[in-house]
This record gives structure tokens, C-alpha cells and sequence, in this order.
């Protein structure tokens, strides 16, 4: 593979990006690199490539086609930079939608990053990181240190700016008490001269401290649209163009002041909402942070000391321990972990040292997936946020006229002024992301993974919850029952004998049976689909289907027998006759009758759908609590299940496992699907519960109504603030810096009732004994 000639990387497209350049055609790695080769190639400055000692750095752009910010070549997570409101954040989604090859693009105002997928064929990170520059911002693929590096140089850059801004308003508050106090005393030389101290002073207060609002409102115009800056500029600048006229004038008033307070207002605001917005992006950060881990090559082996959480995904080669995988699944148990078991990356190891082989690192760990799928659901939005999205962006509009209709109407600049400051559309923008963000993370602490932020809507409220029988309401594991015994033994020496003989086998029935004394037969044999066969105690004895048995006995089972009500029965008997019958049933999840019962207390509809035999599944209904199943139920007849249900008004929420059930929950108004299950199953459910109970779904229903309350609360403020603040400003009621004020504290109130308590981690007692107890032992 040859090598680039600008950067030395290796061209892994050769043939595609080329320049002349010292008489000769020369291959390069990158659009970046021909871009920059052939403007000093153009310039006459091609000798520098050979009086150059080494390769030039490759452009940035290069660079992240070829590091480990790419999952598996069409996915990643980017740094937004440069932003100023949720409207810039809107124009970044939209322009990364737009370029060709790009599959998906959510940006989190909250967290301000952005998912993108795209089709390699199609598309370069590099390009897609291009276009976003392209229209006045910066991405970056994320890394923690990175992120956090930004944000300390904004944070520094913020206190900076309302540093001068409050100087300045305070010392122009000084020159300007003479005059408000005067009473007329101060001659007209005195009063030039406060008014040149005070255009001197505000002079850095606009051009430094409001910086970040005038280049706001020029990327603004230069995209064509309205975002918050633009009023905000148009009325700091109208502001101090009109006091620096009647200063250079000698005539008019001057609201120096006014200016200085609105821009420190405007600015300590801004900062807050800053801080609040990343105390709650910080919620997601641990998991984050995970999926961006140190790169290890797969097969390196290396020692994980207890209390150290493991770096990447493996499988333990040496050593026995046990591992904390809360952060990953909700569950606070921990996980014996020994030679052949996989460790997950962000698992805690507890106990003792053990050796891993890593499997996979970075962006390809489960921990990375779950991060990507994390930050894919909050940044995608319910409908009702969309609304208010669009209201958002007509309400910019509704502002300019409203602003330049009541100035004019009145002849009062400073009223327009008042409107274009007092207007808070990013209230309406801010209403949902900092909710959808925690909740997001507070529904991983419970167990469950959230895919779909338009979920929550449908989870808020559900009137049905339909669920699936084997894996979903049981574990799928068959348990023993009750015991039936006829003829010489009892009931404790019939399952004593079973156990013995299942002993000796691997099949799901065994595991059925207590663990038993496989030494104790002789000459075990296996019929598929039959039974077991072995000498007990110098009998020969069987245990299996009714045929298979009735062979030993050569004769009809007992009435009894027969008779027994079982849903799966497992036959006894040996040269004797027959001994006893086993009722086998699918083992109910030890926290499923409470579960049952929590949802009919919240007037929710529980419905069982299976497609199991009547029996086996009346008999898991009535053990759960159900009324409502249907068996014999093929993918399809649940899906149109869910259709009737649908149709009739009712809003379906269902959990599932199987691979047959992917129709029915991309069907539901809202899905589950069990970590355990299919993988085509997660696919298409809103969420995934990450751990082994049903305890999560409750805690989901409670994250999802009360995030969905706080979205409410939050768009009701924010819209109630607009239809408030506007009149009042417009008749002139609201002066400018109290504009800035309340326009400061709508912004803040949306943030901080954001940050609200969303629900207690479920702590009933079927959360944390969602396992089987151990079985006794016989021998």
C-alpha cells in the first residue's frame, strides 16, 4: 500500500485523490490532503516538498477517517462547538440530514452532541465534519478528555465576558446616578463628559462581552433563518447606536446604563443555563465515557485487580472473581465471573485478580453500544416537542414584527428594544432535552435501555400491556411441580429416583429435577425424544413419555395416572411397574403477580398472548394474576391482536422476547424487549430491559410519566411566559433590563424544574431476588 505524499498515511483508495506535483503524479490519502497540496502546489511553492524533513500533519478531517472514533465504519458520536441556542443546534441537524450518504443525524441540545450514521459508500466522517464547518460551526468526534476540554475553555471564556460586563455596568451605573439624581444640577460640559466616560466603558461590554451574540446573529443571517441572537443583537445594537449619536450629538437621552445591566443580565443568564444544562448532560456521562475507553487489540491479554473496572469486553482466561455490572444493567447483584465467562467493559471486578482476553474495545464494546443507543433516544423527540419546536421558530418571527410595530406605534426605540430582549423562544426549545437526557439515564439505573424518546408519550399513557408467555413472563426454564406416585415407593423416593436418572443427562428437562446421585445408575441410555433408561439398585428403570415407559411395564398407566390435570407430564416406572408421574410447568418470574397487580392498581389492562398449548398458558395466567390470554397465538394473531385493541381506541404497550415477536412490537404504540431475547426482538422495541426482571418496566412507566409531566410543566411555562412578557413589553411596561431579567429566569426555571426528582429506584423485593433460590440436592 503506497503512501500519501502530503501526510506519509497510507492511501487506502488509490487512484482517487491525486495531485502533480514535481513532475509526477502523486497519490494522496484524502480530499483534505489534495485540497491542501494542490493550493501550494498552485502557489508556486511545490519545492517545499522537497526541502520539507518530514511529512506534514494530516488535516483533521483525514485523521478521523482513520483513528477509533468510527463504529464499525458508519457510525459516531460528534462534539458540537461554537453554539449559542437550541435554534444553532437545529441548523446543525438539518444541514448533517442534507448531506448525501448521511442515514441519521440527532443532535442533544442538552449534551450539545450530535449521532450521525451514514453509508460508507456514500459518505466520509471527514465530509460530514466539513459540512458541518461549512456553515459556521465546529465538530469534533467525541472523546471525554476532548469534551471536557471544551468545556472548561467555554466555561473560562464565559466567566471572562460577565466579567467585563458587570464591571462595566456597574461603573456606567456610577457615571449615570448624577444625572439621575441631579435634578438638573450638573452643567452640560459635566454631562459630556459622564456621557463619553460612559460610551468608552460600554464600548467592551458590547464588542467583547457581547461577542458571542452579534457572531450568533451573523451566522444567523448568513444562513438565512431567525435564532435567538438575532434579536437579541439587533436590540444591544440599536441600543448603543442611538446612545452614541446623542452623545456625539450633544441632544437626546442616552441609555448607556440600560445597555451595560442588559448585557450582564443577558450574559449571567446564559452562564447559568449553561452550568444547569451540563449538570444534566453529565447524567449520561459515566456510560459515555465508557464507550470511549483506551483501544485494546483483540487478544491482548491483560490483569484486572479487584476494584478495577474492566477496560473492554473479554472472557476470562484465569482466575475466579465476582463483577459489578449495575452501570450496564440495573442489576445490583453481583455476577460470579470464572474461567470461559465474558466480563463486560465498565464491570467492576470485586473480589480477586483475573486475567481477560479481550474481545473488543473502544466503540465496539457492548458498553459503546448502549451509549450510542442512549444518546440516539434523547436526541430523537416526541411529537409533542416537535410542536413546540415549530412554535419556537415561528415565535422568532412573531417577535421582529411585534418589536418594530410597538417602536414605531409608540416612538419609543427602547420599547422595541424591551421586546426583542424579553422574548424567550429557546424556552420553548429547552422545554424537553435536559428531561429527555435524565431520563434517559435514570431509566439505565433501573435496568432499562431506552431506543426511542417518542416512547415515553405512549408509556405515559398506556392503557394495555400485553405480555408474551415463555421468556418474557416466565424464564423459559421448565421447574418441577407436583409429584404423583403410585405403586411400591412414595413421593420422596420416586423423585429420587427421577433425579437420579436425569442426572446422568443434559437436556432442558433435567434441570427441571433436583440435582441427584448419577453414580447410582448403571448403564444409563438415552432415547431422543423419549427418555432415559438405567439399572437402580439392580431394577431396571425409565423415566420419559408414557409410550416410552408403557414398553418397561408393558402395561396401561393407573387411572390416576392418566387422570392427572398436568400440563407437561413426565412419566416413572420400572420392571415393577409404573411409579409415579412429574408435572413440569415454565417457571413464572418470582416478581410477575406483583407486577400484574402494580399495573390493574393503575388501571392498566394486562393481557397474556402466547403461542403455547390452552393449558400451559391458563395455568401461567392464573398463577399470574391474569385474565385476559389468548394461546395458540402465531405472530401474526398478536399483531392483529394489538391492531383490535389499537382500533378500539386503547394505547398498547407490549413486551416481548422471541424472534416471532419483532412484528407486534414494532406494531405496539410502545415496546419492550428482554436483554435475554432476539436480537431482532431488540431491534425493534422502544426499550430493552437490560437485566433479568420485570421490576424495570414498572420503573420505566414511572421515569416515563413523570419525565412526560415535566415536559408539560415545561412547555405550559414556557408558552404562558411568551403570551405574558410580550404584551407587557410591547406597551411598554417592561423596560430593558428588566427584559433581560425575566427573559434570564424563564430560560433558568425551564433548566432547573428539568433537574427535578424523575421517580425512586425500585427497591420491592422481587427487583433483588429475581433469581432461583438453589434447588436442593438429593442422593
Amino acid at each position: 500500500m503506497s503512501s500519501c505524499f502530503h501526510c506519509g498515511l497510507p492511501v487506502v483508495e488509490p487512484g482517487r485523490y491525486s495531485v502533480v506535483a514535481l513532475g509526477a503524479a502523486r497519490e494522496l490519502c484524502c480530499a483534505g490532503c489534495e485540497a491542501v497540496a494542490r493550493t501550494i502546489v498552485d502557489a508556486g511553492l511545490e519545492s517545499y516538498y522537497q526541502t520539507r524533513s518530514a511529512p506534514a500533519p494530516a488535516p483533521v478531517e483525514s485523521r478521523v477517517d482513520k483513528e477509533e472514533f468510527v463504529c464499525e465504519g458508519s457510525d459516531a458520536a460528534l462534539i458540537v462547538d461554537r453554539v449559542r441556542c437550541a435554534a444553532c443546534l437545529w441548523l446543525v441537524e438539518q444541514t448533517l440530514r442534507r448531506v448525501p450518504g448521511v442515514t441519521r443525524a440527532d443532535v442533544n441540545y442538552t449534551t450539545q452532541r450530535a449521532q450521525v450514521a451514514w453509508d460508507p459508500a456514500r459518505a466520509q466522517l471527514s465530509g460530514i465534519i466539513g459540512a458541518v464547518r461549512a456553515v459556521g460551526y465546529d465538530a469534533l468526534p467525541y472523546e471525554p478528555r476532548r469534551q471536557d476540554e471544551l468545556e472548561r475553555r467555554e466555561r473560562r471564556s464565559a466567566l471572562w465576558r460577565l466579567f467585563v460586563a458587570a464591571f462595566g455596568a456597574m461603573q456606567v451605573m456610577m457615571y449615570a446616578l448624577p444625572a439621575y439624581i441631579g435634578d438638573g444640577a450638573l452643567t452640560a460640559d459635566a454631562e459630556a463628559l459622564l456621557r463619553w466616560a460612559s460610551l468608552v466603558v460600554t464600548a467592551p461590554v458590547l464588542f467583547f462581552a457581547c461577542g458571542p451574540f452579534f457572531s450568533g446573529a451573523r451566522q444567523e443571517l448568513r444562513q438565512r433563518r431567525i435564532g435567538l441572537d438575532t434579536p437579541i443583537a439587533l436590540g444591544l445594537a440599536f441600543g448603543f447606536a442611538a446612545s452614541a449619536w446623542a452623545t456625539v450629538s450633544g441632544g437626546g437621552a442616552v441609555y448607556f446604563d440600560s445597555i451595560s445591566m442588559l448585557a450582564f443580565l443577558l450574559l449571567g443568564a446564559r452562564y447559568l443555563e449553561g452550568a444547569a444544562r451540563r449538570r444534566a448532560a453529565r447524567a449520561l456521562d459515566p456510560l459515555l465515557r465508557l464507550g470511549s475507553s483506551r483501544r485494546l487489540e483483540p487478544g491482548t491479554q491483560i490483569n484486572i485487580p479487584p476494584g478495577q473496572q474492566v477496560p473492554a469486553d473479554g472472557v476470562v482466561v484465569a482466575g475466579r472473581s465476582s463483577a459489578d455490572e449495575s452501570l450496564l444493567t440495573g442489576e445490583s447483584r453481583p455476577i460470579a465471573k470464572g474461567e470461559g465467562d465474558e466480563l463486560i467493559a465498565g464491570s467492576v471486578n470485586l473480589e480477586q485478580p483475573l486475567v481477560m482476553r479481550v474481545t473488543r474495545s473502544g466503540a465496539g464494546t457492548r458498553a459503546a453500544g448502549i451509549a450510542r443507543l442512549v444518546e440516539r433516544a434523547v436526541a430523537s423527540r416526541p411529537r409533542l416537542v416537535d410542536a413546540a419546536d415549530a412554535i419556537a421558530r415561528r415565535l422568532t418571527w412573531a417577535i421582529l414584527f411585534t418589536a418594530a410595530a410597538a417602536g414605531l406605534y409608540f416612538s419609543d426605540p427602547w420599547i422595541a428594544v424591551a421586546v426583542l430582549v424579553v422574548a424567550c423562544p429557546c424556552a420553548l426549545a429547552l422545554a424537553a432535552p435536559a428531561v429527555l437526557t435524565r431520563a434517559g439515564a435514570a431509566l439505565l439505573e433501573r435496568g432499562a435501555l431506552l431506543t426511542r424518546a417518542r416512547a415515553l408519550e405512549a408509556l405515559d399513557r398506556a392503557d394495555d400491556v400485553v405480555l408474551d408467555k415463555t421468556g418474557t413472563l416466565t424464564t423459559g426454564r421448565l421447574a418441577l411441580g407436583e409429584v404423583l406416585a403410585v405403586g411400591r415407593l412414595d413421593a420422596y423416593s420416586c423423585l429420587r429416583l427421577a433425579a437420579a436418572l436425569e442426572a446422568t443427562s443434559r437436556h432442558p428437562i433435567a434441570r427441571a429435577f433436583p440435582r441427584g446421585d448419577a453414580s447410582i445408575v448403571e448403564a444409563p441410555r438415552h432415547e431422543p425424544a423419549q427418555g432415559i433408561e438405567g439399572k437402580v439398585e439392580h431394577r431396571v428403570a425409565r423415566i420419559g413419555t408414557e409410550a416410552f415407559c408403557r414398553q418397561l411395564c408393558d402395561a396401561a398407566p393407573p387411572g390416576s395416572l392418566r387422570a392427572a390435570d398436568f400440563h407437561t407430564r413426565v412419566f416413572l416406572a420400572d420392571e415393577t411397574g409404573w411409579l409415579a408421574v412429574f408435572e413440569l410447568h415454565d417457571e413464572l418470574r418470582p416478581e410477575a403477580r406483583e407486577l400484574v397487580a402494580t399495573l390493574a392498581a393503575r388501571n392498566i389492562e394486562v393481557h397474556l398472548a402466547s403461542g403455547d398449548a390452552p393449558a400451559a398458558v391458563a395455568a401461567v395466567a392464573r398463577r399470574a394474576g391474569i385474565e385476559r390470554f389468548a394461546a395458540g397465538m402465531t405472530p401474526q394473531d398478536k399483531f392483529e391482536y394489538v391492531a383490535r385493541l389499537q382500533h378500539a381506541g386503547r394505547v398498547v404497550v407490549m413486551v416481548g422476547d422471541g424472534l416471532n415477536d419483532a412484528p407486534v412490537l414494532a406494531r405496539a404504540d410502545a415496546s419492550f424487549a428482554m436483554g435475554s431475547g432476539a436480537d431482532a426482538a431488540q431491534l425493534h422495541a422502544d426499550v430493552v430491559l437490560t437485566g433479568s426482571s420485570l421490576a424495570a418496566l414498572l420503573g420505566t412507566l414511572e421515569v416515563a410519566r413523570r419525565a412526560m409531566r415535566l415536559v408539560r410543566q415545561n412547555l405550559g411555562w414556557a408558552l404562558a411566559y411568551n403570551a405574558l412578557a410580550l404584551p407587557l413589553a410591547a406597551l411598554g411596561w417592561i423596560g430593558p433590563w428588566q427584559a433581560a431579567l425575566a427573559m434570564g429566569a424563564s430560560s433558568l426555571t425551564v433548566l432547573l424544574n428539568a433537574l427535578r426528582p424523575l421517580g425512586s429506584k425500585p427497591t420491592w423485593k422481587a427487583f433483588t431476588s429475581s433469581f432461583r433460590s438453589p434447588s436442593p440436592s438429593y442422593s
